[in-house]
């Protein structure tokens, strides 16, 4: 088996919100992929005393160890209980019901025993390719698909769509939206390698279209993900006059998991 994982910071002066794992047990059956992609939020109040990096990094701890240690609990199960476990810790010094409480986008791969079961929550994504080359993305497009009209101020994103019916999840402080993820299972002999990225990474198909979902997993394959992420940032440096980036940052963090079954 064959494992790779690089996650570098958009801003080196600021600390990296994604967190990503690779979990092999020591059972040696199987493994587990966790890949979260943490919302940088707007200026101003979110209610919370702590940081978005606290954030993923217990949200991603507690998945690590449910993942794991409950092999038999479905990954939208788990990533409910992780939610909940991570918003006790800070329920009692924060407003978990603000719209900008730190929060994240969420890919779950867990392989064990014939299967391989999958889960995405928001714009991070899956990659999946079968022995004969054929690549699926699987992707929760809900965000995608919003009128850009709908997307133009902050205010009218956490009023109108953030984790609302309609609009689009991610894995706040409310367990019940595990059940809006992206979930399903396949055989595992179907599955010869899975790449797990966050948008920063994702944009080398998305924002500035090099390539498709294959030929980004050829790249990682072939030359690592750490090529992956240097080809966006040339391509983010390079973009002088925000015809591909718009309003987006210029550079966000990225994170890249490649798992070779």
């Amino acid at each position: 088996m064959r494992t790779e994982l690089v996650s570098e910071p958009g801003d080196p002066a600021r600390p990296n919100e994604d967190f990503a794992g690779v979990l092999l047990p020591a059972s040696g059956r199987g493994g587990t992929v966790v890949v979260l992609d943490g919302v940088t939020p707007p200026r101003g109040a979110t209610g919370c005393l702590h940081s978005v990096p606290w954030f993923t990094a217990r949200l991603g701890g507690a998945l690590t160890e449910l993942t794991v240690s409950r092999p038999d609990m479905p990954l939208a199960e788990a990533l409910a209980h992780a939610i909940g476990r991570t918003a006790g810790l800070h329920a009692d010094t924060c407003d978990l019901s603000h719209p900008r409480t730190p929060q994240a986008t969420v890919v779950l791969a867990r392989w064990q025993g014939d299967a391989v079961e999958y889960l995405v929550l928001s714009d991070s994504a899956l990659l999946v390719e079968s022995p004969d080359g054929k690549v699926t993305p699987f992707l929760d497009d809900r965000l995608a698909r919003l009128p850009r009209s709908a997307l133009a101020t902050d205010a009218m994103v956490d009023a109108e769509l953030r984790n609302r019916e309609g609009g689009f999840f991610t894995a706040a402080a409310d367990p019940s939206v595990a059940a809006r993820a992206v979930t399903g299972t396949l055989p595992r002999s179907e599955v010869r390698a899975l790449v797990a990225l966050t948008d920063g990474a994702t944009r080398w198909v998305e924002t500035f279209r090099e390539g498709g979902w294959a030929d980004c997993l050829d790249v990682v394959r072939a030359e690592g993900a750490e090529a992956l992420v240097e080809r966006v940032r040339v391509l983010e440096r390079a973009d002088t006059g925000r015809v591909f980036l718009r309003r987006s940052k210029t550079h966000d963090d990225a994170t890249v998991v490649y798992a070779e079954l």
